[in-house]
């Protein structure tokens, strides 16, 4: 397990001192359901509850495991132990399944709770950025080329956007897996009842399986790791982002560099995207327990326990890892280190190329067909970049827009002012304010 990452409150979660509480939890609840439905004598939930909670302990009943190599069976010897003839009630007519099924319902509950508020965080960093940064124009790129003018703002809020996307299926996955089971060996409440069943969830703020086998339904624990997956890929998206921008020869933002950090062994000018690229790697530990709990889904007939090793890896894992990375990319977003003029000397650096479409509709527009413009525009594109490869830079500044202006071609359909307007960053950019507004929920 990776609980070293964590923050201990969250790693607690999937503790065995939790887990073995969560048990007793689970028999104390079907037993007062028992209680009421006359097949336990009454009042002993609270005997047992009495004796027994609070005083598990976790290590003697590992040992008693390691004689029995049952965890259940285990967990019950020791609260007769500690409680004894009350406890000889508890998991009447029950099964291992309805316990460990329903405690990891109720541990998966608690996990995607703070990982939600670990989402939120995240994302009101990035509306922070986005709004800072709602008017700084940087250059749009596609396939790593410059392609037509953004604002930094709007990158942030895409982010934000994706990030609320993952938010959503976490939302969708905790209704799935708040679902337990107290039905018996093979789901058909063969010396149980379907309502003391519902008594007992109803009381841990539960719900039941629909069409329950020895076991929960493995799909649903898919979808958790499946939207655990999300999130970390939306968090990959932010970080190969700043990768990017990190990069020496686009220099457009940085992650922050704290007093005394070091780079590089071997070289100390480095200033190097660790944090980003942490986080990279981490989300394809997350995609790969997604692919896990897919695996799980298919069991034979009423069950078996090859999904069993999986979880008791991938569950504690996948939340945890979700939960770090969450703190340290909100962590990498607010300490951000944005470089505005860079933004703006790289958006410079092709030449105003990145207008090339602009002049292509307004060629268009002047009557003239779309592919025949499109040879035009291309031809002074083109002709501007040799110039600047020859020169081992980008095209001069004002080049492109030079070389359109003395085309015989253009210069019959566009006159200098309506080739003037194509060139307008303001015009270009009008309706990111709108976008971002979109993405965030601020008013228009």
């Amino acid at each position: 397990m990776i609980d070293r990452y964590s923050r201990p409150e969250f790693a607690a979660i999937w503790s065995d001192a939790s887990r073995f509480a969560l048990w007793l939890d689970i028999e104390l609840a079907a037993c007062a359901a028992m209680e009421r439905d006359g097949r336990v004598p009454a009042g002993t939930a609270a005997q047992v509850r009495a004796l027994a909670e609070g005083k598990l302990d976790p290590a003697r009943i590992l040992t008693i495991e390691a004689t029995t190599r049952h965890d259940v069976i285990a967990f019950l010897t020791h609260v007769e132990e500690l409680a004894g003839a009350p406890a000889r009630w508890l998991h009447l007519g029950m099964t291992s399944s309805d316990v460990l099924d329903t405690a990891l319902a109720l541990q998966s509950v608690r996990a995607l709770d703070g990982i939600l508020a670990g989402i939120d965080g995240l994302a009101a960093a990035l509306a922070e950025q986005a709004r800072a940064h709602a008017k700084t124009p940087v250059m749009g790129r596609s396939h790593g080329i410059h392609a037509e003018p953004i604002t930094a703002g709007l990158t942030f809020a895409r982010w934000y956007a994706e990030l609320g996307r993952a938010r959503t299926r976490v939302v969708a996955a905790r209704a799935s897996i708040a679902v337990g089971k107290i039905a018996g060996a093979v789901g058909v409440y063969g010396n149980l009842d379907p309502q003391i069943e519902r008594e007992a969830l109803g009381a841990l703020g539960l719900t039941h399986e629909t069409v329950a086998t020895q076991i929960v339904a493995r799909d649903r624990h898919a979808e958790v790791l499946w939207a655990l997956a999300m999130v970390g890929t939306a968090i990959e998206q932010i970080a190969l982002g700043v990768r990017h921008w990190q990069r020496t020869e686009v220099g457009e933002a940085e992650e922050g560099f704290g007093k005394g950090q070091k780079g590089s062994s071997a070289m100390p000018h480095k200033k190097n995207p660790i944090l980003s690229e942490n986080l990279t790697g981490l989300a394809r530990l997350l995609r790969g327990y997604a692919g896990a709990g897919l695996e799980d889904v298919a069991l034979w007939h009423e069950r078996d326990i090859s999904h069993s090793s999986v979880e008791r890896v991938s569950f504690p894992d996948a939340t945890i890892l979700t939960d770090f990375m969450l703190a340290r990319a909100t962590g990498l977003v607010r300490g951000l280190v944005v470089h505005p003029e860079r933004m703006r000397a790289n958006l410079e650096a092709s030449g105003g190329l990145c207008f090339s479409e602009a002049v292509l509709l307004a060629l268009v527009a002047s009557g003239l067909a779309r592919q025949e413009a499109y040879v035009f525009v291309q031809r002074c594109a083109h002709a501007a970049m040799a110039e600047g490869a020859a020169a081992g830079k980008g095209p001069p500044p004002g080049r492109f827009r030079a070389l359109l202006g003395a085309d015989p071609d253009v210069a019959r359909h566009l006159d200098a002012a309506t080739l003037d307007t194509c060139f307008d960053l303001e015009h270009h950019l009008r309706h990111a304010p709108t976008i971002l507004a979109r993405a965030l929920g601020d008013p228009p």
